[in-house]
């Protein structure tokens, strides 16, 4: 009896150790034995906290919305280049401010748009990597069984689909010019966004050093404003190499004082001259405006775009922060000291409508001028990083899609992996800020060149939001039309409205798009030619001994030899070429390559793919890194 009891309790690790490893062998499971000697098991799921979520959304203040944020310091100028002819205008251009922030930044962005977000990032190319995901439109075929197997890429999709959404799919999938249409349309947004980095700081800079003007015209001319712009502009970007994170704790305290600043302002103004202005949220004075109006009210609306400058902002930069973070720093402390800046300024304007040119600097009380100077030009500088953070990110995005030249990518935090800082692109952006500023001088005709980018990206957007709709969240057909009709008709007129005014600067953004355009198209076309040039010439693993024995001086060296390839099926033809000119092998054969997964992140312990290439005795490796 006792021996059998000590037999018993010996048995039960053994048996313990078995279903263990039984369990790991299922997890882990792979092609050959490498793979389960050099995989490891992936840890749990991070889940971020509500302290990390809160210090997230305060950085984001001094990253997101710079720009957005310091837009009260031009949006009356631009919407009244011909002064104020009637003193209700100003409550018809109000109202549409109000209802413009509301729908476009908030509603869409905010509440629809950050949902749409790849496993944490945004962007234009983030929404085409997310289609790519759920449908097989992308132009390279490096797909391969194990790509599945990662964790990010399950895709959690519904059983049953819907006829529609298995219509469209089947239609961009078997359509060749559906799927060159949507990378061009991708890559075009890119470009625009990249155009928005450019104007964004030129514009902010000048409109926030202007206001040295307004205090002293003698002392400030027109060259010594765009030099001190210029000045602003390069420190600006050379602080970028210190990463988001320092970024964002350094400018973060400064955009919460400015956006309580033109609260407090904005609520004076309001109370000690017009409270009476809150007629404004009162959507009959839009028909009022338009009716009086006419055509100079539709070309107004060039400038009333400019109160959501930098809203794609707040997609483009998600992967630096969690879609939460933004949603609370947009709604709690964002939107609501915009409004009540905005009603500010309008009540000013209906008894000061002469002062339309320099409404913000105007409207200030004189006791507080010089301090609201100082925290305007720095807000101003602050402006810049939204669209300059989304450039960086978006840039990773085109490279992970073979779509833009290689570039030095530095990743800035350990804590938060979407925040990375690109040498190279800051500094053809600062280049290119600069040049814009010496070229253009003045934020009037800023104003005409960025308007078309900003909307233009907004519209490209709304469009690849809808096929998610449809494909990919299966939303009730009612919903996508009412999207349709309510956003996209009004970001229709807006582009109509901008377009306008392409003679009078507008063409820059568009000329700019085109020229980054062609880069990422040839670069992508090159990629895509080579690849193929590989995959039909490549060397299958059983031709492997073949090639080698074909060589009359054979020799292994010891050591280890690495081929990198963009090849991720069998081995690419430089091998051959490499046995028929050198005499010798090393010991150790490893044919590497880098593959980007139409996901945003790939967990550390499921980058690496290895294979053992038959014949066995070669000593021939197969190695993929997923990124």
């Amino acid at each position: 009896m006792g021996s059998n009891i000590e037999q018993s309790q010996d048995d039960v690790p053994h048996e313990k150790n078995l279903k263990e490893k039984t369990v790991t062998s299922q997890k882990l499971k792979r092609h050959d034995p490498l793979d389960l000697e050099s995989s490891k098991m992936p840890g749990a799921k991070q889940v971020v906290g509500w302290s990390v979520i809160m210090k997230l959304a305060f950085q984001s203040l001094g990253v997101v919305y710079g720009d957005i944020g310091t837009s009260p310091l031009y949006v009356f100028s631009t919407i009244f280049l011909d002064g104020i002819k009637h003193e209700e205008d100003v409550l018809g251009a109000l109202s549409l401010i109000i209802y413009t922030i509301t729908l476009i930044p908030v509603v869409k962005y905010v509440f629809i748009v950050l949902q749409a977000n790849d496993n944490g990032d945004g962007g234009t190319f983030a929404l085409y990597s997310l289609i790519c995901r759920y449908t097989k439109v992308g132009l390279i075929p490096s797909t391969q069984a194990e790509d599945k197997d990662v964790s990010t890429f399950k895709l959690d999709m519904p059983d049953r689909r819907t006829r529609r959404a298995s219509k469209l799919k089947s239609t961009l999938e078997n359509s060749n010019f559906a799927k060159f249409f949507l990378l061009l349309a991708t890559m075009l947004g890119t470009s625009m966004v990249i155009g928005d980095g450019v104007l964004t700081p030129c514009i902010s800079v000048l409109s926030a050093v202007g206001g040295v003007k307004a205090a002293a015209p003698s002392v400030m001319t027109e060259d010594r404003i765009v030099w001190l712009s210029v000045a602003i502009l390069i420190l600006l970007f050379v602080f970028q190499r210190f990463g988001t994170e320092k970024v964002g704790y350094t400018f973060a305290p400064i955009l919460c004082m400015w956006f309580v600043l033109i609260t407090g302002i904005g609520i004076y103004n309001f109370v000690t001259i017009d409270i009476t202005i809150f007629r404004a949220l009162n959507p009959m004075y839009i028909v009022a405006y338009f009716q009086r109006n006419g055509k100079d009210a539709w070309v107004s609306l060039g400038g009333v775009v400019m109160c959501i400058t930098g809203a794609e902002a707040l997609f483009a930069d998600v992967g630096h922060f969690t879609v939460r973070s933004v949603q609370i720093s947009m709604c709690c402390v964002t939107y609501p000291a915009l409004i009540l800046a905005y009603l500010g300024q309008g009540a000013f304007l209906t008894k000061h409508s002469d002062d339309v040119a320099d409404t913000f600097y105007k409207s200030l009380p004189k006791s507080i001028y010089w301090p609201m100077f100082g925290v305007a030009v720095l807000a101003a500088i602050i402006a810049s990083q939204a669209l300059i953070s989304g450039t960086f990110a978006i840039i990773q995005q085109s490279l992970a899609l073979g779509c833009f030249p290689r570039v030095k990518i530095m990743h800035t935090s350990k804590k938060h992996h979407g925040q990375i800082y690109i040498p190279e692109i800051n500094t053809l952006l600062m280049l290119a800020c600069v040049l814009v500023t010496l070229a253009f001088r003045t934020t009037e005709k800023l104003s005409n060149a960025y308007g078309i980018a900003v909307v233009f990206v907004m519209v490209l957007t709304s469009c690849f939001l809808v096929l998610v709709m449809i494909m990919i969240w299966k939303t009730h057909i009612l919903l996508i039309i009412a999207y349709v009709l309510v956003i996209g008709s009004v970001e229709l007129v807006y582009l109509s409205a901008v377009l306008y005014k392409f003679d009078q600067g507008g063409y820059l953004p568009l000329a700019f798009a085109m020229f980054l355009l062609f880069i990422m198209y040839v670069w992508n076309y090159v990629y895509r030619k080579k690849y193929h040039f590989e995959l039909k010439n490549k060397i299958s693993p059983e031709k492997v001994k073949e090639t080698v024995d074909e060589t009359n001086s054979y020799h292994r060296l010891p050591g280890l030899a690495i081929f990198y390839s963009e090849l991720v099926h069998g081995i690419p033809p430089i091998f051959k070429h490499y046995v028929e000119n050198v005499p010798a092998l090393h010991s150790v054969l490893v044919f590497a390559s880098v593959k980007s997964l139409p996901i945003s992140k790939v967990p550390l312990e499921e980058r690496f793919l290895f294979r053992r290439v038959k014949p066995y005795d070669l000593y021939v490796f197969r190695c993929v890194w997923l990124v």
